[in-house]
């Protein structure tokens, strides 16, 4: 099977990126399928949840697979640059 050759931890990080845009994707047929503005912001706002979450978990995925290769202190930049990254899109 192919997925053997492949890392596990490129893997997860597919998936969850899969599993994303298929989420973007289920919401776009939503909003054709409703046709209503009031009603697209709703589902709009709901989907704001999920693209923070699928960030956190693949960044998260990717340092464990990189935490033998890369030293704590990196680990911890990276970390606080992803803190920036979900700050200045919340405040924005």
């Amino acid at each position: 099977m192919f997925f053997q050759y492949l890392d596990k931890t490129i893997v997860g990080m597919a998936l969850l990126r899969l599993l994303s845009g298929s989420i973007e994707i289920f919401v776009a047929y939503l909003f054709i399928k409703y046709n209503n503005v009031e009603k697209a912001l709703i589902i709009n706002s709901t989907l704001s949840i999920i693209g923070p979450i699928i960030f956190i978990s693949t960044t998260t995925l990717g340092l464990v697979g990189v935490a033998n290769s890369v030293s704590f202190e990196k680990i911890m930049w990276i970390m606080i640059g992803v803190g920036f990254i979900l700050y200045g899109v919340k405040s924005g």
